[in-house]
């Protein structure tokens, strides 16, 4: 069927600028003009001094038509003096009645192309005769990011991930069978991974090293491994509980949490940073690690990147818009952005024989001289009901010193004292760990509160029963700071306890 197409000839450009609310009130309603009706969008082609008659820009915002069809004649590219001009000659176009903006999340577009080689340059050309756009199921959410891998466009919408072939179509057979044929458009088959898992909101989690993919969906809880086998749940190696509550809290102090992924090319490790509150310089975030070797997350870190990247074999985060190079030999340990440095700690839990009731009587540990016992905690007992008071037991025992400071001398000063020669040693004593044919070992003394019917508690009592204890180390802060400090084995001493 033939069609009637108006064609006009003018040398105009239309330009079009997408503002945000806040943009469009800062450029059209400086103080002390009062607020427009507040639009979700608008459009501004920059310049004022067009005439209203052919779209110019009206002052009256409750016209919308005015303020979104702009148009401006120019003989130079920019406007800017001496430019490249425009040649003076007919132009033809289509006449399009719709030219308002469409956003369509789930779908891509494709200009001409672009190759500095020959000087051809087609990006801003998108012809509606040619098959330009590839729609992907609405129902999966918004396109968050992509990623060309080889031949392949990874595609991650918020509840999916899926690879679009390039220039190239997948014909499958009655079986079930594929093959890879060539084609003419630019983006062919579009083929799903299988798992509903996406990105969600947070493409800043997307890292990859060599084929892996790393990122997170927030709203399954999960954080994930896309590879050469299809999507891998990593939260699933230990850490379900954890994800499930810090990706359910990441919003909940009321600021826009983000989620900030990187792959340290030093260690090899995925990075992942839960920032409930990304404005916050120190608090709300946790940032740990994923180790492929062990399939295990190992550590949590006291660094908040707003992002982090590796290059040339060196991994780098970014802080207040500072770059920072970790592993550096010039600055401390356990320092960040130049700031203080964070001790290094470590929980665990020692639960051998868990149907024996015992009394833990010492700790011990092979490594380096710098660590501390910082809190030594029993299973509780179980709730009481004492006159309608609940009571719920727990043995504790005092800190623990490390080798250096807890040391002292016969007349009970701290060692090493200001000002004291190194060539005069005097005995030593020492209040914490002390070192046995290269280790350390420390007795355990109890601050346990009293219990009901108990007759000698608190540091009358060597060491605390329990089923289980709860145990924490870290570093000191004067043994070496900043230095190496290295924790191999931590152990404890026990007998059956006798009541």
């Amino acid at each position: 069927m033939a069609a009637l197409l108006e064609i006009k000839y003018f040398n105009t450009f239309i330009l079009k600028k997408v503002l945000d609310y806040g943009e469009y009130h800062r450029v059209f309603c400086p103080p002390p003009l009062e607020e427009p009706p507040q639009p979700a969008w608008a459009v501004w082609n920059g310049s004022f001094g067009i005439p209203q008659i052919i779209g110019g820009f009206n002052m009256e915002y409750g016209n919308p038509e005015n303020e979104r069809n702009w148009v401006i004649e120019e003989s130079r590219i920019t406007g800017g003096y001496n430019n490249t001009t425009v040649d003076f000659g007919v132009r033809a176009y289509a006449v399009d009645e719709d030219t308002y903006a469409t956003i369509k999340f789930s779908s891509l577009i494709y200009s001409g192309v672009f190759n500095s080689r020959t000087g051809v340059n087609n990006t801003n050309q998108f012809s509606v005769g040619e098959e330009i756009t590839r729609t992907i199921q609405p129902a999966d959410g918004s396109i968050q990011k992509l990623f060309a891998e080889d031949t392949n466009l990874i595609v991650f919408q918020e509840s999916k991930v899926s690879r679009a072939l390039i220039d190239k179509d997948a014909i499958y057979s009655a079986e079930g069978g594929g093959t890879i044929t060539s084609s003419n458009s630019v983006i062919g088959q579009v083929q799903a991974y299988s798992g509903n898992y996406g990105i969600s909101k947070d493409p800043g989690s997307f890292a990859v090293y060599g084929y892996r993919k790393y990122f997170t969906d927030k709203n399954k809880n999960a954080v994930l491994r896309l590879s050469q086998d299809g999507i891998t749940e990593l939260s699933e190696y230990g850490m379900v509980d954890y994800f499930r509550d810090e990706f359910n809290n990441i919003d909940s102090t009321g600021y826009p949490g983000i989620i900030v992924g990187g792959w340290d090319i030093y260690n090899k490790e995925y990075v992942v940073s839960l920032q409930t509150n990304p404005a916050a310089s120190t608090q709300f975030y946790s940032t740990l690690t994923f180790d492929e070797n062990i399939l295990g997350f190992t550590s949590f870190f006291d660094y908040k990147p707003s992002q982090a990247i590796s290059i040339n074999n060196k991994f780098y985060s970014l802080n207040s818009g500072s770059l920072w190079l970790h592993y550096s030999t010039r600055v401390p340990r356990n320092s960040f952005y130049g700031a203080a440095i964070v001790p290094s700690t470590i929980t665990f839990v020692f639960n051998d024989e868990p149907s024996l009731i015992k009394n833990f009587k010492t700790v011990n540990y092979e490594g380096t001289n710098g660590w501390q016992a910082d809190s030594f905690v029993s299973d509780f007992t179980g709730p009481d009901n004492f006159n309608g008071t609940i009571v719920n037991y727990q043995d504790t025992t005092t800190s623990v010193y490390s080798y250096t400071e807890g040391a002292y001398d016969n007349y009970g000063n701290e060692y090493p004292e200001p000002g004291f020669p190194n060539n005069l040693v005097p005995p030593l004593n020492y209040a914490g760990f002390m070192r046995q044919e290269n280790k350390y070992k420390a007795n355990l003394v109890s601050d346990s509160l009293p219990q009901e019917a108990e007759i000698s508690f608190g540091d009358s009592v060597t060491g605390i029963k329990g089923f289980y204890a709860v145990v924490t180390m870290s570093t000191d802060i004067s043994t070496d700071p900043g230095g190496y400090k290295e924790l191999f084995a931590v152990s404890t001493e026990f007998i059956n306890s006798s009541y």
